[in-house]
């Protein structure tokens, strides 16, 4: 097993040209002009970003085809609108997901103040395009359900809400683990992880070792896994 943190302070942030305010995104990955050849995507995750916006801000009409689009609100909440009429609105304690199938055209924006949230594109969508909205419950000290793709699952959990306590991840070939808030303990392997940060998790060719993370305070997790 290997296991590669990624930092992020060490995102590439994108701000709109000029002085415009309330818009603000961090890409753990190459996207659009940020180009980095060893951070291109992590198995079947092609662009893991985190984006705060002001109320009535976002991503104007734009086309997307082949990924399913995942969405985890932190704060405030994030309307979708697209061109096969269907339109949502995300916010904590749910996700939205977004399958662009062969095609389809999108516009998102935050609805509310101080909006910040986890999007995720997940390569390997085909057919009808299709948007959702799902109520999700994370639990302390255990995973949940959020999302399950073809490609992989999501889960989500919560630690160290009562003290100090620590959990296990499931078993996979390959886990993409996001501090979405708080901090993990210092390991042996880093000094502590704190939000925005994450572990790249890969298996070895026997089945992998647990790999067990804990916290002293409040703290989200996300956690893909993938066959």
């Amino acid at each position: 097993m290997t296991a590669q943190i990624r930092r992020g302070t060490a995102r590439f942030t994108e701000r709109p040209p000029g002085l415009r305010p309330g818009k603000i995104t961090w890409h753990t990955y190459s996207f659009g002009p940020h180009y980095d050849p060893d951070r291109i995507g992590f198995g079947p995750i092609v662009a893991y970003d985190e984006h705060l916006l002001r109320d009535g801000e976002g991503f104007d009409t734009h086309h997307h085809a082949g990924v399913s689009i995942v969405t985890w609100p932190l704060s405030g909440e994030v309307t979708h609108t697209d061109s096969t009429g269907a339109t949502g609105t995300v916010s904590p304690g749910q996700v939205g997901v977004f399958t662009t199938g062969d095609g389809v055209d999108h516009s998102e924006f935050a609805t509310a103040s101080s909006t910040r949230f986890i999007q995720v594109w997940i390569a390997g969508s085909t057919g009808a395009p299709a948007y959702a909205v799902h109520d999700v419950v994370a639990r302390e000290g255990a995973w949940t359900e959020a999302v399950s793709l073809p490609a992989g699952t999501l889960y989500v959990a919560r630690i160290g809400t009562s003290g100090p306590s620590e959990i296990t991840l499931p078993e996979a070939r390959l886990r993409h683990l996001h501090i979405a808030s708080g901090a993990l303990l210092r390991s042996g392997m880093a000094e502590p992880l704190v939000a925005g940060d994450a572990f790249e998790v890969t298996a070895g060719e026997d089945l992998s070792p647990e790999f067990t993370i804990s916290a002293g305070v409040p703290t989200e997790l996300l956690l893909w896994c993938f066959d």
